[in-house]
């Protein structure tokens, strides 16, 4: 059993659903959350906001899932990032189960 965690913009919530659903991940969770960017060690040229903290919208999803299913979500989530042609993306990261009841 392997643990994803995801996490992208708010816009990508439909996106993300459909990902999990097209690589058999059929049981998951997701919260919203503020997602915040220290831009202070930015030039002002690049800092658009001209700010220091940067908050965004921002979801969380959790999925405990076969192994089997791990390599189809990170591939689809590769291709929509490849696809984007906004700075954001979807992460995601792997976290080994070793036991569960």
């Amino acid at each position: 059993m392997k643990l994803l965690i995801i996490t992208a913009i708010e816009e990508f919530e439909k996106e993300i659903k459909k990902i999990l659903k097209n690589s058999g991940v059929k049981v998951f969770s997701y919260q919203r959350l503020n997602g915040f960017k220290d831009l202070s060690e930015e030039t002002f040229e690049s800092n658009w906001f001209a700010s220091d903290m940067n908050e965004n919208k921002s979801l969380m999803f959790y999925a405990f899932t076969p192994e089997e299913n791990v390599d189809k979500v990170f591939e689809n989530i590769d291709l929509f990032n490849a696809a984007q042609k906004t700075m954001s993306n979807i992460h995601v990261a792997l976290i080994n189960i070793e036991r569960s009841n």
